[in-house]
């Protein structure tokens, strides 16, 4: 008698499915931003208080920490808000992402190709988190 061996794949649910994506962003995030320390001009820049013609003062990095946070926060919302409400929150969340993405493709200066590849790769992410949002599965109810 020959038995078929197939490996067993459990369907993931999809909570579980963004908060991982959410974890991915937050490394490719981490990722850039200690990559870019290595840019030769990135460290006397940082020393002189501005990076790339921006001030680094309070409000910058207050505002750069927010930014930071929000796959943070959305790892935990991902796995705790109701599905309803998750769903949305996600696809808003990435949505304004990708726009920020194109938004910095187009400031001025030198983008190095390390740098649009993180931002490909997390754009990526990002439409992967709205279409496993979209596609969230429909619950039937049971009737008695």
């Amino acid at each position: 008698m020959n038995k078929s061996k197939t490996l067993q794949n459990e369907k993931i649910n999809v909570k579980i499915i963004l908060s991982a994506l959410w974890v991915a962003v937050m490394f490719i995030y981490v990722y850039a931003d200690i990559k870019t320390l290595f840019q030769p001009e990135i460290p006397e820049q940082i020393i002189s208080g501005i990076v790339g013609g921006m001030t680094i003062n309070q409000s910058f990095l207050f505002a750069a920490a927010i930014l930071m946070s929000i796959p943070t926060i959305m790892i935990i919302l991902s796995l705790t808000l109701k599905p309803s409400i998750n769903r949305w929150v996600n696809i808003i969340v990435s949505f304004l992402h990708i726009i920020l993405i194109i938004i910095t493709r187009f400031v001025p200066g030198k983008i190095w190709y390390y740098y649009i590849y993180y931002q490909s790769i997390e754009a990526i992410f990002h439409f992967l988190i709205i279409w496993y949002a979209w596609r969230w599965p429909i619950q039937e109810k049971q009737t008695i």
